[in-house]
């Protein structure tokens, strides 16, 4: 896809950015740091695109937890994008969406609906109307809050996060 001048420059700007600081945060009753393999796709993908992690946490689904702790998160100088998996289904404590929007001060709805569009498209059919997701700033930092599947995150971070994260900071920075 050829981008318009405007936002290839931005972009070029963005991926100049030396590697950024993400904080992975796993929202779950049942994995633990070694069976969480959402987080360790996470953990390679953003190695693996030059990134460094500066916090690796796992939760359960309590929404006061996820809250404070992303909150901290934002408020800390060495990261600059927060990347939370899990929490995000219909279910009675899924409510890993409601905790991360009440911190956002604005809202990037375009992630949910491209999330959902190629989760659609490329792996889930119509249950993709299942799929919550949130993204947006606070602070200065991106904060992305995805399903937690291993799949989900490795779909997100490939075809929307990592593109336009550098992009992102970018905005972010101005």
């Amino acid at each position: 896809m050829t981008l318009p001048p405007g936002t290839a420059s931005h972009r070029a700007e963005g991926d100049a950015l030396p590697a950024l600081r993400c904080a992975i945060v796993t929202v779950t009753d049942s994995r633990t740091i070694d069976t969480d393999e959402s987080g360790k796709a996470m953990q390679r993908l953003l190695d693996g695109a030059g990134h460094v992690i500066a916090d690796y946490t796992i939760l359960p689904n309590n929404e006061a937890r996820v809250r404070g702790h992303v909150r901290t998160l934002i408020a800390r100088t060495d990261v600059d994008a927060i990347l939370i998996t899990g929490g995000t289904g219909l279910g009675s404590k899924d409510r890993t969406v409601e905790a991360v929007r009440s911190l956002l001060e604005k809202e990037l709805p375009g992630f949910g609906e491209i999330f959902r569009v190629v989760s659609f498209q490329e792996q889930i059919g119509a249950a993709a109307i299942l799929s919550r997701a949130v993204a947006g700033s606070a602070n200065g930092k991106l904060v992305v809050s995805m399903p937690g599947s291993k799949a989900a995150v490795e779909l997100a971070l490939t075809r929307i996060i990592l593109p336009e994260l550098r992009h992102a900071i970018r905005e972010l920075r101005r």
